[in-house]
This record gives structure tokens, sequence and C-alpha cells, in this order.
């Protein structure tokens, strides 16, 4: 069963939480940051905004989890960076900046997981929930050429 109208209820309440509060509450959950992710929809071009969090970072390198709370389908999100990796990436009400999107291969995933795990343990929940892999995407930022 699809946990798709859960995950649109839970994310325009948080919406409404940052918008609000001018983001002092709701702009982390937990440890983690939360973020907006800026894609383009893979069938309309239109672009799409999700709330997400950051499960690992390493400076300006972003690991987020496309885990749909252990759906059997992946998120919309995820569908449309596969297909368009150029994506914006800010927080929530606040300037984006463009970055590219990449899936995390084998190894770096498994290198990833546990620490993704130690962010937020649902995630493993998650993952036993589901027979897809949970993906783990990347977002860097875009190299400058000057």
């Amino acid at each position: 069963m699809s946990n798709r109208w859960l995950m649109l209820s839970m994310t325009g309440m948080h919406r409404a939480l940052l918008r609000l509060t001018g983001g002092r509450l709701g702009s982390r959950l937990g440890a983690m940051p939360v973020i907006e992710l800026t894609t383009r929809g893979r069938r309309t071009g239109a672009e799409r905004t999700t709330l997400l969090t950051i499960a690992a970072r390493t400076g300006n390198t972003f690991v987020v989890v496309a885990s749909r709370g252990g759906d059997d389908a992946h998120p919309a999100w995820y569908l449309n960076l596969v297909d368009d990796p150029d994506v914006r990436v800010g927080k929530p009400g606040k300037e984006s900046r463009p970055m590219l999107a990449r899936v995390a291969g084998d190894a770096e995933r498994e290198r990833l997981w546990p620490e993704i795990v130690r962010a937020y343990r649902g995630y493993a929940a998650y993952q036993r929930k589901t027979t897809r892999r949970i993906p783990l995407v990347i977002l860097e930022p875009l190299a400058r050429t000057t």
C-alpha cells in the first residue's frame, strides 16, 4: 500500500509550520537540517519542490534518502532527478543554488548507509518494510567555471 497521501499531508503540515514560524520551527528534524529540493518534472517539465532532510553532509555536498517512508514506489522527486540531475537546493523559503544530483553507487551506498541510519534509525525500518533498495542521492555543488 502506498504512503503517498500520508507523505503529502505531512509535507503540507511541515510547510505550514515553516511558513507560520518564519522557519524557527521545522527547519530541522532531529539532528537533520531540512532543505527544499527543486527538480524538473519528467513528464511536465514544471518545477517541483519538496522538503527533505540532509541525512549526511561533507562540506557543501549533501546526502538525501529516497525512502518515501518505506513505500514500494520511488518518490517522484527521485524519478525526476534521475531523468534530469540539474537541481536547486536551499533552506526552506530562502534562495536556492544549483546543484548536481547523482545516485550513490553500490560501494558508496554501503559506506554511507551506517551513517544514514545513525542520523535517523527509521531509515533502517523503512528499508526492512520494502523490497526495493532505498537509493541515496548525493547533491553536489556545480563546479564553477571562470
